[in-house]
């Protein structure tokens, strides 16, 4: 897949402010910090395209792109301690109204560290996306930290730690680009059905 131009469409704080798609939309999810905004530039050949922030819980909305072939949604991130309960609660509302929509999502984006285990809220998201039978992938950020055989092992601890198939996780890095490809053959799989 070749992306040629990307752009900003809108963000959404309320289910009646989420876009009805009419091309297939891939939602990027994953923990606070976990590197969706960097991915999102990756994919873009942007810098700055999503905001980036060393802070996590930075994205408190719904942000689209429009990717030409595709929508991406980048979703509020998921598990970040240092936000009220209140905050946190409407995050997830947000999150629950957005899957509920599943007829407008082709597929998610599952982001996890790949230096660390999947977390509760990582398998609490996985046991929510094959309860609603949403189709997902997830992609290890960060693997440019990581020697390529430590990479090797620590793709085949997080399939384990999930409960999939090696082949369900792509080993990413925003900084070295390692993994672009990959990911980028996978959306346009997901593109062409």
């Amino acid at each position: 897949m070749d992306i040629k131009e990307v752009r900003f469409l809108t963000s959404a704080a309320r289910e009646d402010q989420f876009l009805r798609p009419a091309k297939p939309m891939i939602a990027i999810c994953g923990k606070s910090n976990s590197g969706k905004s960097t991915l999102i530039n990756l994919l873009a050949n942007r810098k700055g395209l999503a905001k980036t922030s060393s802070a996590p819980g930075r994205t408190r909305l719904v942000n689209y792109f429009d990717f030409g072939e595709f929508l991406l949604a980048d979703l509020p991130g998921y598990g970040f301690a240092a936000v009220s309960k209140e905050e946190k609660a409407k995050w997830a509302k947000t999150l629950d109204r957005f899957f509920e929509r599943k007829e407008d999502i082709a597929h998610v984006l599952l982001l996890t560290d790949i230096r660390r285990d999947p977390s509760e809220d990582d398998l609490q998201m996985t046991g929510f996306l094959n309860y609603h039978i949403l189709p997902f992938t997830v992609v290890a950020t960060k693997s440019d930290k990581l020697s390529r055989m430590k990479i090797k092992e620590r793709v085949r601890a997080i399939a384990n730690g999930f409960g999939l198939g090696e082949g369900n996780v792509i080993a990413v890095s925003g900084l070295s680009g390692a993994g672009k490809t990959e990911l980028l053959q996978k959306i346009g799989e997901i593109v062409a059905r």
